[in-house]
């Protein structure tokens, strides 16, 4: 007797135009374990091959997008490509000929928030939350700093960064962190994909370099900083006690 196929943890639905990834990993919220990284750098890949893609619609499963990186593996050394493997699923996103379009009813932390901002138009509703945990593990927001901070306003990532501090749709959006917050995502989607469903191909591809362009001017000059920057930190005491702390559900030692 062979063993059930495992289920996949980005699965795939298109329909008139719109290819759309699904997060579907709620038992760790959506973390970015070295599985669910790669099927969604397949999934990417082959909506942008397709001719009958005019965007992505990345969504979620369960009450959380992404929490950022997967601990349990970085507290056990099992992840395999760590930051550079982030920074490379971080530009695949914002360089991928299609606009990608976020769609969010749910929390956002840490390593989350560079997916979410490396997408080309977010929209988020009145069940997202949204956080940069990073200070409080004895990290820093090193690797997805290169699309938040072109995108956010700088005041505001200097304040959230360093507090860590929840916040709700309606301060991503008056951040610059999110496009629009909504009542409604479904709805308020409904014209976005409507007007990307005309757009040409050429058309699409060609005007998402220039909205990018900063993007990926960071993407160049940043990556291996800031790369080896998050691999000393996920390598330091500091971290490893937040880590543990994080999954032993208790403070770490330096907490006031």
């Amino acid at each position: 007797m062979t063993d059930a196929p495992e289920s996949p943890l980005v699965p795939r639905a298109h329909e008139r135009g719109i290819t759309t990834l699904t997060l579907d990993s709620p038992g760790n919220r959506n973390a970015l374990s070295a599985r669910l990284v790669a099927e969604l750098h397949q999934g990417l890949a082959d909506a942008a091959a397709d001719p009958g893609t005019r965007a992505v619609v990345l969504t979620h499963a369960g009450t959380t997008f992404c929490a950022g990186a997967d601990l349990s593996e970085a507290a056990s050394g099992a992840a395999k490509e760590g930051p550079l493997g982030l920074a490379r699923l971080l530009r695949t996103i914002v360089e991928l000929p299609v606009p990608v379009v976020a769609r969010v009813t749910g929390h956002v932390r840490a390593g989350g928030l560079g997916l979410l901002a490396a997408c080309d138009i977010s929209v988020a509703g009145p069940g997202a939350s949204f956080a940069f945990t990073e200070a409080r593990l004895g990290l820093a927001p090193a690797v997805i700093s290169m699309p938040v901070l072109p995108r956010m306003d700088a005041r505001a990532a200097a304040r959230y960064y360093l507090t860590g501090e929840r916040f709700d749709a309606a301060e991503a959006a008056r951040t610059g962190l999110v496009t629009l917050a909504a009542e409604d995502v479904d709805a308020a989607l409904e014209p976005v994909l409507a007007g990307l469903r005309k757009g040409s191909p050429q058309g699409l591809a060609e005007s998402k370099k220039l909205t990018a362009a900063g993007v990926l001017r960071a993407f160049d000059r940043d990556t291996e900083a800031l790369a080896e920057q998050s691999a000393r930190l996920f390598a330091s005491e500091d971290a490893r006690e937040g880590m543990t702390a994080f999954l032993q559900r208790r403070e770490p030692s330096w907490a006031q």
